[in-house]
């Protein structure tokens, strides 16, 4: 499961992959469509898609001459419940803060 995390962590810590990511929660896109934001040559966003593919948060399917695109969120809860494991760490930072800003008034 950690090597799979390492993927996912992988996969989310670039901006343009992010961004795909978030493009795609509105439905199936093609590589045209998300390459339309960035400067960068469909090859680049096709490097992109491949890391996003191997994480398991992305499909891809060719349908006549165009290739879609497809989010598969399932990897992203595992990346969520390891970081909810940690969420109590900083809500106790911010438990805290609350209590001296309020102390202060």
């Amino acid at each position: 499961m950690v090597e799979d995390l390492d993927v996912v962590f992988h996969a989310l810590s670039s901006e343009p992959r992010r961004a795909m990511l978030d493009a795609l929660t509105g439905g199936e896109r093609t590589v045209g469509d998300l390459a339309e934001p960035f400067a960068m040559s469909l090859a680049g966003v096709s490097k992109h898609l491949k890391v996003l593919e191997g994480a398991g948060l992305v499909e891809r399917r060719v349908q006549g001459r165009t290739t879609v695109c497809a989010l598969r969120a399932a990897p992203l809860a595992d990346a969520a419940a390891w970081v909810r494991h940690y969420e109590r760490f900083w809500e106790d930072a911010l438990d805290r803060l609350q209590a001296l800003v309020e102390e202060g008034e």
